[in-house]
């Protein structure tokens, strides 16, 4: 009998809301929490083009948060051990333009294209940033050493 009652309750009370208050709720309930703040970048990828095996691999990602309210980098993930960015930590306030930094492993030789997943307050799904170009091989060792005299004699 408790049971029953309880139920008539229960029922009684929902039907005291409106289609549009449940519909209302669905919709909040369904709603992505984000901030006012925008991550807007001058580029999102950076070509290194060909560069010389063991030159500097520092380079440098431009961007504005033209929203308004601060922006959070909770973190920059690189696709790889060779790659290392460096964001701000603190809150970029809006029109604020920053950095973030990254360096590559110049001591790999070949075509490369690395990413790095941004995580930020902006939206839920992540910001990527593409580096890519090609190191050049070191130069040949062989044509740099000079070469011994086979006579026993000094060279002049």
């Amino acid at each position: 009998m408790r049971v029953t009652a309880l139920i008539l309750s229960f029922l009684f009370s929902f039907s005291s809301y409106s289609q549009s208050d449940v519909v209302s709720v669905k919709e909040k309930n369904n709603q992505v929490s984000t901030s006012n703040a925008t991550i807007d970048f001058e580029s999102k990828v950076v070509d290194y083009g060909t560069i010389a095996h063991g030159s500097d691999g520092n380079r440098e990602f431009t961007f504005t948060n033209n929203g308004s309210e601060p922006l959070i980098i909770k973190n920059a993930r690189a696709s790889c051990g060779c790659t290392v960015p460096d964001w701000p930590k603190e809150p970029i306030m809006p029109g604020t333009t920053e950095k973030i930094k990254v360096k590559y492993a110049t001591n790999r030789v070949g075509k490369f294209t690395k990413n790095i997943t941004l995580t930020t307050n902006v939206d839920k799904k992540p910001v990527i940033l593409t580096i890519k170009g090609e190191v050049s091989p070191p130069p040949n060792k062989e044509n740099t050493v000079p070469t011994k005299n086979t006579e026993g004699s000094p060279r002049e």
